[in-house]
């Protein structure tokens, strides 16, 4: 089986999309991250939800998670504010990491391998220049097992 017959239709975003947008897509979804688009429409970075929990949480806290008991409820309850009025790029770090990227016609082992080596969630599958699909590891799992 090949990368393009394993790849799912899957949301993306572009790098000037809205923050809270992104995080509404992943919430609603329950997606394990995002792929995200430079504005060529070329995957630039995969957007893992983690990532965007990390942003939610002020720095100060995921140095000391003991300071997260004294916040307050009010504080807590706006902790997604944070996200109004932000594009996707503030999410993804300065310098991403290796993107997770296989060929249309790479094999599960291949794009096992990338997943693997990257520990991405998500692996983009392009045909050329064109993104086809994308492939997450419990589709790579269940293909895996049967």
């Amino acid at each position: 089986m090949h990368a393009r017959e394993m790849a799912e239709e899957f949301p993306v975003i572009g790098l000037d999309s809205d923050a809270w947008e992104a995080a509404r897509l992943l919430a609603e979804h329950r997606l394990p991250g995002l792929v995200v688009t430079d504005p060529d429409g070329c995957p630039h970075s995969i957007l893992p939800a983690s990532q965007v929990v990390r942003f939610l949480v002020p720095t100060y806290v995921q140095d000391d998670p003991s300071l997260a008991g004294v916040l307050s409820e009010s504080m807590a309850d706006r902790v997604a504010d944070k996200l109004r009025g932000k594009k996707v790029r503030a999410l993804v770090p300065e310098e991403p990491p290796e993107l997770a990227v296989v060929r249309d016609d790479d094999t599960i082992v291949e794009v096992a391998a990338v997943m693997a080596r990257l520990q991405c969630p998500l692996a983009a599958v392009m045909a050329g220049r064109t993104l086809v699909g994308v492939i997450t590891a419990s589709r790579l799992l269940e293909l895996a097992l049967r």
